[in-house]
């Protein structure tokens, strides 16, 4: 298949594209940068395109992929949520999904699957409640966000296929948020934030790539997907299982108003509020995670 990847040179992106690659696929990643090089050249290419809401001359590259796939938007834990930092996070999301659905539309041939990224902050703060995909949206900044990036996304959805992710943390060696939240227990200061009861919903990055592999490629998946594992833990167990992954100790607890004095809004959704996410749907599927627990997990992306 031809694929078509928006955010393709990002941490998701890169692991997706290369199983894709190794797949036998060929990918194109759509790119702020610069792509170089002819499109469809090869395995792997890029182009240049400006996801502004609008389909440009970037959307003829589109035109003969059997998948597009939408990863692109600000990252929402580089810097305090002002009010502009807040509009870009909002911004870079409903502008990248309506620019692809928009040169979807346009195709003479429109792709059989728009696959689209959404968040597990859909739910937000919900207790012990466990939140499979027919939960409803929470009401608060996040979950606005990806009310109206799914909303987006199904504007295609009388021309093709569109499948939204609801991604939890990703956890790999490198990148994302595990090697950022390893960094405390190598200083022997690790442990749980605030009262370590919240729910934490956490995927492999393996896992992610398999079930992003199983939504472009199951025409029985539509919809929203929940990409969780099937074990979610609360946070007060991720930092004692961290602890015990690394060889370390995890009995310092970090406040939680030293969080929220420290990083302000953002504290609360990212680091305190309480997420139970299932994966149903994905097990509904038949999926099998290569990493069920988080013991296994952890135990393949770090050493003592």
């Amino acid at each position: 298949m031809k694929i078509v990847i928006a955010g393709g040179s990002g941490f998701l992106g890169r692991a997706l594209s290369e199983r894709l690659v190794a797949d036998g696929h060929q990918v194109l990643a759509l790119t702020r940068r610069g792509g170089g090089g002819r499109p469809w050249e090869g395995p792997r290419s890029a182009a240049t395109w400006t996801p502004d809401g609008t389909a440009g001359d970037w959307a003829a590259v589109l035109e003969g992929a059997h998948a597009v796939v939408n990863l692109a938007g600000a990252s929402i834990g580089d810097g305090r949520w002002t009010k502009a930092r807040k509009a870009e996070i909002l911004d870079s999301r409903v502008d990248a999904t309506r620019s692809l659905v928009t040169a979807i539309r346009g195709l003479k041939s429109p792709p059989s699957v728009f696959v689209s990224s959404s968040a597990q902050g859909y739910y937000g703060d919900r207790g012990d409640e466990e939140l499979a995909e027919d939960a409803a949206a929470s009401r608060d900044f996040l979950a606005d966000v990806c009310v109206r990036w799914e909303a987006e996304a199904r504007q295609a959805s009388d021309v093709c296929r569109v499948v939204t992710l609801r991604t939890g943390i990703v956890l790999a060696a490198e990148g994302g948020a595990l090697p950022r939240m390893v960094l405390p227990f190598k200083l022997l200061a690790g442990g749980p934030f605030g009262s370590g009861r919240q729910f934490m919903s956490w995927i492999h990055l393996d896992d992610w790539v398999g079930l992003a592999r199983l939504a472009l490629t199951d025409e029985r998946v539509q919809g929203p997907v929940n990409l969780g594992s099937p074990n979610p833990v609360r946070n007060r167990e991720f930092a004692a299982a961290l602890g015990r992954a690394l060889g370390r100790p995890s009995l310092i607890p970090t406040p939680a108003l030293a969080l929220r004095l420290a990083l302000g809004e953002m504290a609360q959704p990212l680091l305190l509020a309480s997420t139970r996410m299932v994966p149903r749907r994905a097990l509904d599927f038949g999926f099998r995670f290569a990493y069920p627990d988080l013991a296994s997990a952890l135990g393949s992306l770090l050493k003592p």
